[in-house]
């Protein structure tokens, strides 16, 4: 009996350990992942990058792995879908700020905002001029920072708008209701003539961005559910809710969709389990 026990301690300890190293290689590593859509009032085929939740992680020396993936790709313009730095009150914003410093000097960049930036922004108590600090690094001719504004790109005919949804939204352990006219009010009028895309951090309201009038919402905050099994998909979201309906890849709702990224960095827990950090190189092509 004692033998078994052994044993049965044994095998725990080892499977402990290879999670544990599962997490680590995970939590270090990104894979870049292509989809490719088709959307209404696209005028001319284009490509983007979309990146979500960095939270100033580095990939190799100044975060030269993930410039050369971008190149690599070479898209006509970046879409950064929130939370490039993390709501620390002591981290340093570095990083991030230059790995977009480092990108605009060859790409535009349309930049909207998470619930890390929104945080450092309303909390100043808390934060001090942070976010100013972390919009002045940035600002160059290159980048636009959507907050609650939209930027035309006229020779696709893509109307790109950028949600800072209110923190109240990000709600641990349930999920609050959208007020009807809360979009309505909060963001630029969508162009029916131009094809919309939304920049909308918090996945949890897609059904309310199609109701606006996104054709294609870019989200991120999930970080794929931190931990991924099969046939159930991501584990916990970061309101603490199990099993999230979005936690990764593409959702439909009538005629828009969302592609919602797992990030390229994560926060609290730096792990990630059978859920690599991922970059996405995304194709438009017009009806």
């Amino acid at each position: 009996m004692q033998s078994l026990f052994g044993t049965v301690v044994l095998v725990m300890l080892i499977l402990a350990a290879a999670l544990l190293a599962v997490g680590i290689i995970d939590g270090n590593r990104f894979v870049t992942v292509r989809e490719e859509f088709v959307l209404p009032g696209l005028s001319k085929a284009c490509r983007f990058v979309l990146i979500s939740d960095l939270h100033n992680k580095v990939y190799g020396n100044r975060n030269d792995k993930v410039i050369a993936a971008v190149q690599k790709i070479d898209p006509d313009f970046i879409v950064i879908a929130g939370d490039l730095v993390t709501s620390q009150v002591r981290e340093d914003m570095t990083p991030g700020i230059e790995l977009i410093n480092a990108l605009s000097q060859r790409y535009r960049i349309y930049y909207g905002l998470g619930n890390h930036e929104s945080k450092m922004r309303q909390d100043t108590g808390c934060f001090g001029d942070k976010f100013d600090r972390l919009m002045r690094a940035v600002s160059s001719e290159n980048v636009h920072v959507l907050q609650n504004a939209s930027a035309d790109l006229p020779e696709y005919n893509i109307r790109l708008t950028g949600l800072d949804l209110d923190l109240e939204y990000f709600a641990h352990f349930r999920i609050r209701k959208m007020q009807d006219s809360y979009l309505r009010e909060t963001l630029p009028r969508y162009d029916q003539d131009k094809c919309n895309i939304l920049i909308a951090h918090n996945p949890d309201y897609f059904e309310d961005y199609a109701g606006w009038g996104a054709q294609l919402v870019l989200s991120g905050h999930v970080h794929g559910g931190i931990m991924r099994l099969p046939f159930l998909g991501g584990v916990i979201a970061p309101s603490y809710k199990l099993f999230p309906k979005y936690d990764g890849g593409v959702f439909r709702s009538g005629k828009s969709i969302m592609l919602l990224g797992r990030g390229l960095g994560s926060h609290t827990l730096p792990l990630r389990f059978f859920n690599p950090a991922q970059l996405y190189e995304v194709v438009l092509k017009p009806f």
